[in-house]
């Protein structure tokens, strides 16, 4: 008897050191992944809170105002910018074309302008690619649709893994055996050439690719424009063909391979969409409510405290922040081991890359622009340097320095959609690369303008009478992108996008199902499998995990 009260007393002191818990989930940052992670975990009936610092959701995926002063009413995509791999099923499953979301297509895909007052489009059309290439590239046209071809097909190898864990190469037991056979039917049918490409494209070297496939320097920097956004590494160093299969993966709510698209209302309307879709399923969102630290205990959490103080409690956290803010920032030292962290230290960030926004008075005319071109179709124009000038310029940029040729990608925003500025104005976006991340001797706070500087007679050469239609501009340096979505290095993937940091191997290879190494943590941002980029995949694919415990 004497026992059985001792073990009621102290089970009735347990039941008092459980705090009660108002959610089932935290979810700590509102980005477009913390957002699908968000609706799927609502839809299976948990009780979500999410938690962003800043007072507008959305991460880097947000249409906001150039300059408020300078030029109210003009918006842009400040961050990320064409919509291209967001998961039809995503779309479907969260209704978010019920919620206002709305795509057109871009096409041309892609436009460079080049240095001979020359304008080249890939179009997705086949017979106008072919007129196209007649133009600039004769002699490469078979090969050009062989090359093509020979993409799609491989990408549609990778494509079912994107809304997937990564394979578990540490299952055990049954989970081992059906992480064989789900993978075995993945590749069942491959061939042998296939393997070898599909090896090739994930490995090797983007310059070297085109070099041995193609003849005309236009054609080569013409897919150069679209295969290296962001990425670590000049179009010479291993590993940088990947991103001729990335782009290949399919996008849109039709599920079309290579697709991309412009946002009407800019980025900021897929997550005002995902927002709305949270909402309605319950979720409570919390917006200027900076998360100062995840709370564990006995090597799980329990819930979070915030900036201000206060404590909110609940059993599973779930962090859309990269993987370094997140153990290194967010955990307390001691919480994790050292072994873990020092990997995690060593995950390849350093982001390459910013962006300046420019309100204008006038639509730039990019000289060489066919003048058949619609107002959409003249949206899109990279002023892209030669393979040789990108690898130096990336080699460049490790050594602090600002590349003499700045790769700039620029899309005249308001062309395709006049919702972002009223008449006379006119929004272009430009995404700059290969930046340093560190400036050899020098501070972002000082070359902040020489970069807008240097950006705006860049584009000036191409279109000389963009620089004095400027009535406002804004840039982001790769520490301004640090300092304003809380990316670390100002990595817009949350991690270099090469192999080694792929797949399993994302963002560790015991660590990449989305579960962190503190029970009841997980991630769900581009840190983890299948990584950067617009896609809601990551999410998704950790929502899924959270829920099947």
């Amino acid at each position: 008897m004497l026992l059985i009260i001792l073990i009621g007393h102290m089970l009735a002191q347990l039941t008092l050191t459980i705090p009660n818990m108002q959610h089932d989930v935290i979810i700590v940052g509102a980005g477009h992944n913390g957002l699908t992670a968000a609706a799927y975990l609502a839809k299976a009936g948990k009780k979500v809170l999410m938690l962003e610092r800043r007072d507008v959701v959305g991460g880097c995926a947000v249409t906001e105002e150039v300059d408020p002063r300078l030029a109210p009413g003009c918006r842009v995509s400040t961050a990320s910018y064409i919509a291209s791999m967001l998961r039809p099923t995503i779309i479907r499953d969260l209704k978010l074309a019920s919620y206002g979301l709305k795509m057109v297509a871009c096409d041309p895909g892609v436009q460079a302008a080049f240095d001979d007052n020359d304008v080249a489009a890939w179009w997705s059309e086949e017979d106008r690619m072919r007129v196209e290439l007649q133009r600039i590239a004769p002699h490469d046209i078979g090969q050009f649709f062989a090359v093509e071809r020979e993409l799609k097909r491989l990408a549609a190898y990778l494509q079912p893994f994107f809304l997937e864990p990564p394979p578990d190469l540490h299952a055990r037991g049954l989970r081992k055996a059906g992480e064989l056979w789900k993978n075995w039917r993945r590749f069942r049918g491959i061939s042998g050439d296939d393997i070898g490409g599909l090896i090739r494209f994930l490995t090797g070297s983007l310059g070297e690719f085109l070099d041995q496939r193609f003849a005309s320097e236009k054609l080569k920097r013409l897919i150069l424009a679209n295969s290296l956004y962001g990425k670590h590494g000049g179009p010479y160093q291993p590993g940088t063909a990947m991103g001729l299969l990335f782009h290949l993966l399919s996008g849109g709510d039709k599920e079309q391979q290579a697709w991309q698209g412009h946002v009407i209302g800019g980025m900021g309307a897929i997550t005002e969409a995902l927002r709305r879709a949270c909402e309605d399923l319950g979720v409570e969102i919390r917006t200027g409510a900076t998360v100062r630290k995840i709370n564990v205990a006995n090597g799980a959490t329990f819930g979070v405290t915030l900036a201000s103080g206060e404590t909110v409690d609940a059993r599973i956290v779930v962090s859309n922040a990269d993987p370094k803010r997140t153990f290194q920032t967010l955990l307390e030292p001691g919480e994790l081991e050292d072994d873990f962290l020092r990997d995690i230290n060593n995950i390849r960030m350093n982001g390459p890359a910013g962006k300046v926004n420019f309100v204008l008075s006038e639509e730039p005319r990019v000289l060489g622009m066919p003048d058949d071109r619609t107002k959409s179709q003249r949206s899109l124009f990279t002023l892209i340097p030669t393979l040789r000038e990108a690898e130096s310029n990336y080699n460049a940029s490790q050594l602090g320095k600002l590349p003499d040729r700045l790769w700039v990608d620029c899309v005249l925003a308001s062309n395709a959609d006049d919702t972002l500025a009223p008449e006379g104005r006119h929004m272009l976006t430009c995404f700059v690369q290969y930046l340093p991340y560190e400036p050899a001797g020098e501070s972002w706070d000082n070359l902040r303008d020489t970069l807008g500087d240097r950006v705006t007679e860049l584009i000036g050469q191409f279109a000389p009478n963009m620089p004095a239609s400027i009535i406002a501009r804004r840039v982001y340096t790769p520490l301004d992108l640090e300092q304003t979505f809380g990316i670390t290095e100002g990595n817009i993937f949350h991690g270099d996008i090469s192999l080694e940091q792929m797949f399993f191997m994302r963002p560790l290879p015991r660590w990449a199902q989305y579960r962190a190494p503190v029970d009841g943590l997980w991630l769900c941002g581009a840190g983890t499998h299948p990584g950067g980029g617009v896609t809601g995949a990551p999410g998704h694919n950790a929502a899924k995990a959270i829920l099947r415990g």
